[in-house]
């Protein structure tokens, strides 16, 4: 277990890192990074030698709180209410990655890792969420997840004159159309 000050230094450079990946995207300068964190660079190449190991640990932290709100959801709001919340809270964490499918794709050893362990953290949270929808009937039964969070994904990707709302219109319907033909 790192010692407190140690373990303070990597939150702080966790946070400021994805407060910059998502002003400026993933290739901010790592200075800002440290200035932001309020620690030099030594420091924060002592936690992360490469900036991959940095982008890669921030993705990593960022799933698995978005994952962990899953929990939180489910027991707070009925079914189907549930898997919109936790879509639109996925599509907020997707939206905070800029410039991430580019250095997820460039070929990096410290990216190659991260599908799967989004794969096995975001696919079973959705599967059951929309389990949990289905058996209420809010949704049409037979919904792959990984179709689901490929298709949020592609929604968020900005295009030419969108706006920032329009991310959360198009996965408001991709979730309506998932409630055609449901049992209720």
């Amino acid at each position: 277990m790192p010692r407190a000050d140690a373990q303070r230094n990597l939150d702080a450079l966790l946070t400021a890192a994805r407060e910059e990946f998502t002003a400026q995207g993933v290739d901010v300068n790592v200075r800002a990074i440290a200035a932001r964190a309020g620690v030099g660079t030594a420091t924060l190449y002592r936690h992360f030698p490469q900036r991959s190991d940095l982008v890669a640990a921030v993705f990593r932290r960022e799933l698995d709180e978005c994952v962990a709100d899953a929990a939180t959801i489910a027991a707070q709001h009925e079914p189907g209410e549930a898997l919109d919340l936790w879509v639109q809270r996925y599509r907020e964490f997707l939206e905070t990655k800029r410039g991430l499918a580019g250095a997820l794709h460039s070929g990096d050893p410290a990216y190659s890792a991260l599908p799967e362990y989004f794969h096995s953290r975001a696919a079973p949270v959705l599967g059951a969420l929309l389990r949990g929808a289905e058996q209420a009937g809010v949704i049409r039964a037979g919904t792959d997840p990984m179709d689901i969070l490929g298709a949020i994904a592609n929604l968020c990707v900005p295009f030419p004159g969108s706006d920032n709302d329009t991310a959360t219109r198009m996965v408001s319907l991709l979730l309506d159309g998932l409630r055609y033909r449901a049992r209720s």
